[in-house]
């Protein structure tokens, strides 16, 4: 009897850093006695399948390869066997020949009833499973095994955690099954203890150490990552110190080397760059040439962002090519490239450029490739793209589309890339983009002499289900007011460029100190949005509100008494708005503008049109966005119609966050003998801010204020001699600081009024923080 038999060898460990207690993998053939049926050719009539038990026979028959009326040959046999190990269903297998019987005989692999995880902490089940290919039901082998164990080590090492242990154990069951447990050593996270830089002189290491992403561990950073060594975010910071060195005119910077080095306990990483710094160029002479049709090349001499004898700049040489392909693109030169040659003079010390401009063949977008959106749907990111499929190519509007998809508040990253099409004539625009949490709670407090505390909070989905969708649920709890808000607005309604949104509210608010009464407000309304332009935008809207005042005091202001009781209002209003800002979730650049209208009269009690116009302003100091000037500037008017005056809850009120330095309506007309605020039908208000760093670090996101606020509130209908009403101006200054935490939002302010009138309250401290999740 002749026969073919396999063994089993033990998994080896893996990268030394655990062993298998499982049982042994099948791996070597033996196999004796095949020379007399070779030569005599024995044809098998028989085939007889052994050892099954989930597995039916005929399956068996199905995977080897060997049939009845087939020469029983050592070529047949093993070929057999490895169509059998191949299916990855058997932990043995053996083949025998009983005369002209061929007998197979199998052990089958086990089926995997339950798969665990144990001592897994920072990293849930579920996350785990999501990673691994094994799952229950699916038979159990052990190059799964080791295939899973591997990918669960980078899965840890991905998360800064090098010390990880893990150690996969089976239980054996009943009829052929297993659990498969993974006991998980999570160990500490790896931090990077320490960032050396070799071979630097102009550069000391901590200036350095601030151009990289990768950052030494803090106590400050215990909420974020940049901490943690990441192979990639090396790479990373390569590029960033070149672009550094480039940018301060050392053009032939070299990293000659990058380490990264792991302690012996496994507990923290050291990085090393050695680099080679060179001289320093200035720019030598810049040449244009524009080989173009009915052009001069003397036309773009005003678009160079630098001129001979300045640090040579590689940003600014980046800078002026955008400039040059924007104006050539305005002058309907709308395929063009721009290419600039560097030419270094050693001896000299100088960079002598060349931009050479061409006209390119016509390229069309082919398609646009999205990648990263786990949650957001492609077509929430593809509609803020200014190009489509079969657009000509535009290099201006694929880094505005980039701008306005990080604009959306959606992702921590976004990088639009063009990249080659099937064709010359074609190019796909590849979206890459890293998606972050965009549920926000938010909690506001402030603090006045009269008020005391209060808190505000909200809930805040910006991008609900994953359609750019925004839904809020807030609520103001304090001892003197009570709100609570419900929106949605839908950006993109019926899939066009048209928002609708809808909102609720309630309110209650305890005026007793500033105006001798409570309010009840209760209403709602809708709105929609289009554009007008590329940077107008109109929108539209309805409100209806019933408003009571109650809890009039005895001695209140008679004009308040006057409108004790209930009053409703049915009011159509637009907001026209300009904006040209470089960002709309941190702007350094550009201009927002408004032009905010109502009318009330359709039903309801109340008669008046209202309008406010106002621009905030955002300029970039010392050609940085690090240092910003804000100014800004509103005017505002409301009047009663027919036979209405203005009723006090529909007039404007000025102080608080609109006029720093004061209270929330501590400006204005004012009942002398009661003090009453009764607000005003007219008002202008400013502000100046400086935002600039602090000398810390950037990645703690916190910066200094220093601002100055002014304006004044005016005029109430039939108003008598009992009432404190002038326009003077009224103006405050201070200094505040911000920090753009982890958690959310932390701002600081210190103010106090410089011009006022006696009968204005002031507040001096304010402060508002909010968390994300």
């Amino acid at each position: 009897m002749n026969m073919i038999r396999v063994t089993g060898l033990g998994l080896l460990a893996i990268a030394g850093l655990c062993a298998f207690s499982i049982l042994a993998v099948p791996t070597a053939v033996s196999a004796q006695g095949y020379a007399s049926e070779q030569a005599t050719g024995t044809k098998i009539k028989d085939i007889e399948v052994l050892g099954t038990q989930r597995i039916e026979p005929v399956t068996v028959l199905t995977y080897l390869d060997a049939k009845v009326g087939d020469p029983m040959t050592q070529d047949l046999l093993d070929g057999a066997l490895k169509s059998l190990f191949g299916t990855g269903l058997f932990a043995d297998v053996t083949l025998r020949q009983k005369g002209s019987t061929l007998e197979v005989t199998v052990v089958e692999n086990p089926v995997i009833s339950e798969i665990a995880f144990e001592g897994n902490d920072k990293l849930k089940d579920e996350d785990l499973l999501a990673e691994i290919s094994l799952r229950p039901r699916q038979v159990f082998t052990r190059t799964k095994v080791q295939s899973d164990l591997n990918r669960l080590y980078q899965v840890y090492t991905r998360s800064g955690r090098f010390s990880a242990q893990i150690d996969p154990k089976v239980i054996e069951l009943d009829q052929n099954r297993v659990n498969l447990v993974f006991e998980i050593d999570e160990g500490p996270v790896t931090k990077v203890k320490g960032i050396r830089f070799v071979g630097n002189e102009v550069y000391d290491d901590d200036t350095l150490r601030s151009e990289i992403s990768t950052k030494e561990d803090r106590w400050y950073r215990f909420l974020g990552s940049d901490d943690r060594y990441d192979p990639d975010r090396l790479s990373y910071d390569q590029e960033l110190l070149r672009r550094f060195y480039l940018s301060q005119g050392y053009a032939d910077f070299r990293i000659l080397a990058s380490n990264a080095e792991l302690s012996k306990d496994k507990d923290a990483f050291y990085l090393t760059f050695t680099v080679e710094e060179g001289p320093r160029y200035r720019v030598g002479n810049v040449t244009i040439d524009a080989n173009l049709r009915d052009f001069n090349e003397a036309e773009l001499v005003p678009f160079l962002t630098f001129k001979p004898g300045d640090w040579y700049n590689a940003d600014e040489v980046e800078r002026t090519v955008d400039a040059f392909t924007r104006e050539l693109g305005n002058r309907q030169f709308a395929f063009v490239d721009v290419k600039p040659g560097v030419e270094r003079n050693r001896e000299k010390r100088t960079v002598d450029l060349t931009f050479n401009i061409r006209e390119t063949p016509k390229v069309f977008v082919e398609r646009i490739d999205i990648r990263g959106n786990v949650r957001t749907l492609d077509k929430v990111i593809r509609r803020e793209m200014d190009l489509v499929e079969g657009d000509p190519f535009n290099r201006e509007k694929v880094a505005k589309s980039e701008q306005k998809i990080r604009d959306l508040g959606y992702f921590e990253n976004v990088i639009v890339t063009p990249q080659p099409g099937t064709a010359p004539d074609k190019s796909v625009v590849d979206i890459e983009v890293a998606e972050k949490s965009t549920g926000e709670l938010s909690i506001g407090a402030g603090f006045s002499t009269a008020d005391g505390p209060l808190a505000d909070f909200k809930i805040r989905e910006r991008n609900f289900l994953g359609k750019g969708q925004d839904l809020l649920l807030g609520a103001t709890i304090a001892g003197e007011r009570t709100e609570f808000d419900f929106a949605f607005t839908e950006p993109y309604f019926l899939d066009r460029d048209f928002s609708a949104g809808v909102n609720a509210f309630h309110i209650t608010r305890d005026l007793q100190d500033e105006s001798s009464y409570d309010q009840k407000r209760t209403g709602g309304g809708v709105e929609f949005g289009y554009p007008l332009s590329e940077k107008w935008r109109q929108s539209l809207r309805y409100r209806i509100e019933q408003n009571e005042i109650t809890e009039v005091q005895d001695d209140a202001s008679r004009y308040i008494k006057e409108q004790a009781g209930e009053r409703s209002t049915s009011a159509i209003g637009q907001m026209l708005t300009y904006d040209s800002r470089n960002s709309t979730l941190f702007p350094s650049d550009g201009t927002y503008g408004w032009l905010d209208t109502e009318m009330s009269g359709l039903g309801g009690d109340s008669q008046y049109i209202s309008a406010k116009l106002g621009a905030s302003h955002f300029y970039p100091l010392f050609d940085t966005d690090r240092v910003v000037l804000n100014v800004l500037g509103e005017v505002g008017a409301i009047h009663g119609y027919g036979d209405e005056n203005v009723a006090i809850n529909e007039r404007f009120f000025l102080g608080g966050g609109t006029l720093r330095g004061f209270e929330p309506a501590g400006v204005g007309p004012r009942d002398i003998g009661t003090d009453d605020s009764l607000g005003g039908n007219m008002f202008y208000r400013g502000s100046v801010e400086l935002s600039f760093p602090v000398g810390l670090p950037d990645e703690m996101g916190i910066k200094g204020h220093a601002f100055t606020d002014f304006g004044s509130l005016w005029e109430i209908d039939d108003v008598g001699s009992d009432v404190e009403d002038i326009n003077s101006l009224r103006a405050g200054a201070g200094v505040g600081v911000s920090w753009r935490s982890p958690i959310g939002p932390v701002r600081v302010d210190f103010s106090a009024p410089f011009m006022k009138e006696d009968f204005d309250k002031e507040e001096n401290f304010r402060f508002s923080f909010g968390t994300r999740f």
